[in-house]
């Protein structure tokens, strides 16, 4: 999970991993912290997070992410600027298309 954060997000750790997890950090410092910690329960039915990843170039990042081990849950769908992948332990994201957008803002 590590790898697969670490080369989704171009993260590095912020200290060493430990058994039980690790910090990733945006290198340049203009991200948020993403916290990995590992437990018994796997993912669930109601997921505690759920990350949406915003891509200029939203079919390119799938590929790259399929790539790395995500695995399609959910594909493009007219009407809709997402698609659904899961991270190798199951955990649900979406890339969103964010051509159009400026500033964080539908354009």
């Amino acid at each position: 999970m590590i790898a697969f954060w670490q080369a989704t997000l171009h993260y590095v750790p912020r200290e060493p991993a430990e058994a039980d997890g690790v910090v990733l950090k945006d290198p340049a410092g203009r991200g948020p912290n993403l916290t990995l910690h590992r437990t018994p329960e796997g993912p669930l039915a109601d997921y505690r997070l759920h990350l949406d990843l915003y891509s200029s170039d939203p079919e390119h990042e799938v590929e790259r992410l399929l790539g790395l081990g995500a695995t399609l849950v959910r594909p493009a769908e007219e009407g809709h600027d997402f698609v659904t992948l899961a991270d190798p332990d199951g955990n649900l994201f979406d890339i969103v298309d964010k051509k159009g957008w400026s500033f964080g803002q539908r354009a």
